[in-house]
């Protein structure tokens, strides 16, 4: 019996691997914000260009999540972990982070126009081209001025001392 489970397991990993099709993997990020916008958490999940704009994401975890062209406008996530997630290209006009977790996140060509991230953590977060316009980052943690050095931002976004934002 032994045996047979061992030959089936090397006919198993024999077989050649198949690719999803567009429409299934459309279909699963379809579940997961689905997931997502009722209560869940989604470490690890895709949510590639979901929409969770007005809604609340408190306390949730997007860790490892690809968030990439996501809406995140005038959404609630405070407390939020999206430590290591792509949120590249998101939307997330009037967001508000308090407490969230963006450590070696990617918010590379994101938007954050008016976001409000009271002590979130950015330790070797990657910001190349992100927009801080009017973004409260005050008492953000793990920000440097190498990483604020390729984002930019406007005369009312609000820095921690010491750092400074180039104009939009």
């Amino acid at each position: 019996m032994k045996r047979l489970g061992i030959l089936a397991a090397a006919t198993l990993l024999a077989l050649p691997a198949i690719a999803q099709s567009p429409e299934a993997n459309e279909a699963a990020r379809k579940v997961n914000a689905a997931r997502v916008s009722a209560g869940a958490s989604c470490a690890g999940c895709d949510l590639f260009q979901s929409d969770f704009s007005y809604q609340d994401l408190v306390g949730r975890d997007f860790s490892a999540a690809r968030l990439r062209q996501a809406d995140l406008s005038v959404v609630t996530a405070d407390r939020s972990l999206f430590r290591g997630s792509d949120l590249s290209i998101v939307k997330a006009y009037g967001g508000r982070f308090e407490g969230a977790d963006f450590s070696r996140a990617i918010l590379e060509d994101g938007v954050f126009v008016g976001a409000y991230f009271g002590g979130a953590r950015f330790d070797a977060a990657k910001l190349e081209g992100a927009n801080f316009s009017g973004a409260d980052l005050r008492t953000a943690a793990g920000l440097t001025q190498q990483q604020l050095a390729s984002a930019c931002g406007d005369g009312s976004t609000q820095l921690p001392r010491g750092l400074i934002l180039t104009d939009c």
